[in-house]
């Protein structure tokens, strides 16, 4: 069975291993403190949420989201598949988003498991997220990491992770998700909280404290 990031003691534990592992993440630890622990829900809901989240604002995320529950009441996959398209505009869903709730409810219907892909290793659990038409590396990368708490899981394509690493690993330049990828190889059982760390030094950054400009990066 593959660890489970439960606690913030979870967090520690990763912790110490990632800052013996490597000087250069228990410097940056030392900067930012214990990453915290950004558990949520998970299931179908936790990751339309997810979907839905994705490149609007937090306001604006969450007005769409509970426009989004008051539409379907309840909140199911079947609700979900056989519903006009009309429904899912009226709560201010883009047509990519659309589609991909749409694909997610198919798949759950036929058998997706979502909570149970706790129980596989991340990368096999991230292959069956991505098998979802519409559904990306980051956002199953982000449904692995806080809804299902993978401590192994890794969100080398998020742009604040890249552009944390490249700092915190002294890195002539951002690193692509491939380099990112095979410099985590290093953290692993403990990536999740080596992206917990990054992500926690993004914001330390992003703060004024190191006075570069960043790009926008979104670590929810």
């Amino acid at each position: 069975m593959p660890r489970i990031i439960m606690t913030p003691d979870d967090i520690a534990e990763g912790m110490a291993a990632l800052a013996a592992a490597d000087p250069r993440l228990a410097a940056a630890h030392r900067l930012t403190g214990m990453p915290p622990l950004r558990r949520t829900a998970g299931g179908f809901e936790g990751l339309a949420w997810i979907i839905v989240s994705q490149q609007v604002s937090v306001a604006s995320a969450r007005a769409i989201w509970a426009r989004t529950r008051a539409v379907f009441a309840p909140f199911s996959p079947d609700d979900l598949i056989g519903a006009e398209e009309a429904r899912f505009r009226a709560a201010g869903l883009s047509g990519p988003k659309i589609r991909t709730l749409r694909a997610l409810a198919q798949a759950v219907a036929e058998g997706l498991d979502l909570d149970g892909l706790a129980g596989l290793a991340p990368d096999e659990a991230h292959a069956a997220l991505t098998a979802v038409k519409g559904i990306g590396p980051w956002t199953a990368d982000v449904y692995l990491l806080f809804c299902l708490g993978h401590a192994d899981a890794f969100a080398a394509g998020d742009l604040a992770v890249q552009e944390a690493a490249r700092a915190a690993l002294g890195l002539p330049a951002r690193p692509t998700t491939a380099a990112l990828l095979a410099e985590a190889e290093a953290w692993r059982p403990w990536r999740g909280v080596a992206a917990r760390l990054l992500w926690a030094y993004y914001a330390w950054m992003k703060a004024g404290r190191e006075g570069a400009p960043l790009p926008t990066g979104d670590p929810t």
